[in-house]
């Protein structure tokens, strides 16, 4: 398929929107009174510290709502407006925030339901109104959705759109796309779908992998078991990997998503001499500046003097889970949670350490003063980390009282 010309068409259909509806004043009042918070707005006032009682807070100096999310989540209550009576779907989560889906899903939209590991468009009719989400859909997926003759709703993240026309250069130059990210991830899922050829790495070592083999060569069916999941149809190793372009999943790690762009620059340039890179190397900056921000806030807070680090956000969101990481590499005490409700009484918490599944942990909250740095995923409401913040408050209250 043509991507680009398929997209340039249905840009131009009366079914596809994506910009708002003409309701900004009207939802931009609702998402203030739902998702921001007096209290989170009085700290960064007061520099990003709070104290009360044996507690300081420290939050970061850029976390939660991003631009992208804001203008996604914005659009949807736009759509339910102006859309009173229709049926309205979202192809997955808005955002990778639990509170966020559950309050659109309170207000009747629905969300397409996976069966056996396969998103089930059957129940979307003609003339019904369907979401993308802020990490966008599949080419295949909107081509569907396009013929069954839904009104389309696009609140991709202009960063991830940004990505799409840099897979769509690649393929015009036939290059191979190098896709920093996560495979199953529903952003790169959406990508891989615009770009021609491709190969999804997760990490820095996936990407050492790939310039040994480009240098060196080796066992092709071993390269391919190894990324099995991670390819595109028919791709050869041997073939595919003479020349390549970078491109991420917007929510990793910056700092890793430009080792493997440097990683893949040298290797092409030892393998066919700097006279020759251009033709064999493409790079274009895809690095979203809302994850590079919060990723930058976070290394600022974590040279504090802190006890213990907060990091709130969806289990799922990519960004939050790499805010994490950078804790965790710190050697700082750390616990994901994705809202209050995590947080029990008795000093007990429930959380999700890195790359494991939620544990419950006792006494989590140290006796005495404590210092706590803050932040959240860029899916996170302000409102969410106050309720947060309150937990904490109330538990430290009871401790010293008692």
């Amino acid at each position: 398929m043509d991507t680009k010309a398929f997209k340039r068409s249905l840009n131009n259909s009366d079914n596809y929107h994506r910009k708002g509806f003409g309701h900004e004043a009207k939802v931009s009042g609702q998402m203030q009174n739902e998702y921001q918070s007096n209290l989170i707005q009085h700290i960064r006032d007061q520099g990003y510290t709070l104290q009360r009682g044996e507690v300081t807070i420290r939050l970061a100096e850029a976390f939660g709502f991003c631009w992208g999310v804001e203008r996604a989540v914005a659009m949807a209550y736009e759509t339910r407006t102006h859309f009173p009576t229709q049926r309205i779907w979202i192809t997955n989560e808005i955002i990778h925030n639990p509170s966020v889906n559950q309050r659109l899903r309170d207000m009747d939209v629905h969300f397409i339901e996976v069966v056996n590991g396969e998103k089930s468009f059957s129940v979307v009719d003609s003339g019904d109104v369907v979401i993308l989400p802020a990490f966008g859909a599949s080419v295949q997926e909107m081509q569907l959705l396009n013929e069954k003759g839904c009104k389309i709703v696009d609140t991709t993240c202009p960063w991830v759109s940004k990505v799409w026309n840099t897979v769509e250069k690649h393929k015009k130059a036939s290059h191979t796309s190098i896709i920093h990210g996560k495979y199953n991830h529903e952003e790169t899922v959406a990508t891989s779908s615009f770009a021609g050829t491709y190969l999804i790495v997760l990490n820095l070592q996936e990407a050492e992998y790939v310039a040994n083999y480009i240098l060196n060569g080796g066992d092709s069916a071993e390269f391919l078991a190894k990324f099995s999941r991670s390819h595109s149809v028919g791709f050869d190793p041997d073939r595919d990997l003479e020349r390549v372009g970078i491109a991420n999943q917007t929510t990793m790690l910056k700092g890793e998503t430009e080792q493997i762009g440097k990683l893949l620059e040298h290797t092409m340039m030892r393998k066919y001499g700097p006279d020759q890179l251009n033709n064999h190397f493409l790079s274009f900056n895809t690095i979203c500046d809302a994850t590079q921000e919060r990723q930058d806030a976070m290394l600022g807070l974590v040279e504090d003097n802190l006890d213990l680090m907060v990091v709130i956000g969806g289990y799922n969101s990519s960004n939050t889970t790499h805010l994490q990481e950078i804790a965790v590499e710190r050697g700082i005490p750390s616990y994901h949670i994705d809202s209050a409700s995590r947080i029990g009484a008795g000093n007990r918490v429930e959380h999700k350490p890195l790359h494991r599944d939620l544990e419950v942990a006792e006494n989590w909250l140290p006796k005495g003063a404590i210092a706590i740095g803050i932040t959240s995923g860029a899916s996170t409401p302000d409102k969410v980390v106050e309720e947060v913040l309150e937990k904490i408050f109330e538990l430290k209250a009871v401790a010293q009282a008692l």
